[in-house]
């Protein structure tokens, strides 16, 4: 996929203190788990908008990529679009049908602390 034809660049989120959480994430998947969640990355950055079942909106602007690993295992990054990049703020892999409200609050937060 050319770069040029990117409607949104993924960028990962960065905490005050240097560490990116979801590149930190994404580092601790295995090889196989990293392409498929990188692939699904990248429908997003060139089909914004995209909706299921690889995207959806959990709304106020925050955004879920859905991921469908090895193993029957289901992961997801929460995302924001802002200033025409596409912001990577939280991933987890989910163990209930549920998205966890702790983690959609920790998206959240993140969301916040981009906009000041």
């Amino acid at each position: 996929m050319a770069t040029g034809l990117k409607k949104l660049h993924a960028v990962f989120f960065r905490a005050p203190g240097g560490s990116e959480p979801v590149r930190d994430w994404l580092r601790s998947l295995d090889a196989a788990d990293r392409t498929t969640s990188g692939r699904d990355i990248a429908a997003v950055e060139f089909g914004w908008p995209v909706g299921m079942p690889v995207c959806r909106p959990l709304g106020d602007g925050l955004w879920e990529i859905r991921s469908r690993l090895a193993g029957g295992r289901i992961a997801r990054i929460l995302f924001c679009a802002a200033e025409g990049r596409l912001v990577l703020l939280h991933a987890f892999i989910k163990k209930t049908r549920r998205t966890p409200p702790g983690d959609v609050a920790t998206a959240r937060g993140r969301m916040k602390e981009i906009s000041r």
